[in-house]
């Protein structure tokens, strides 16, 4: 998997939520993925569990299938994810 070389702050995930026509996101393992084009994440939340703009590594475990999906072609990677505390946007 090739991973772009952009990191995402928290902030920037939060926005990436889906409303008002933004991208979804998720995290899983600091990687920071595109779910926006995915047949389960067109409603509000994937199988009305998951919101976008959130990490799910924690999730993931709980969940009926494993990171395999990350890999389907409506997956997109965007970079990773570095939660930044101080609001900078580490060369984005």
């Amino acid at each position: 998997m090739q991973i772009p070389q952009k990191t995402i702050t928290l902030a920037q995930l939060r926005r990436n939520n889906g409303d008002r026509g933004q991208p979804k996101w998720v995290v899983y393992q600091s990687i920071v993925y595109d779910v926006t084009n995915c047949p389960r994440w067109q409603k509000e939340m994937h199988e009305n569990l998951h919101f976008a703009g959130q990490d799910l590594t924690e999730e993931m475990a709980e969940s009926p299938h494993t990171q395999h999906v990350l890999g389907f072609p409506c997956v997109k990677v965007v970079g990773r994810f570095e939660e930044d505390l101080d609001g900078a946007n580490n060369g984005l």
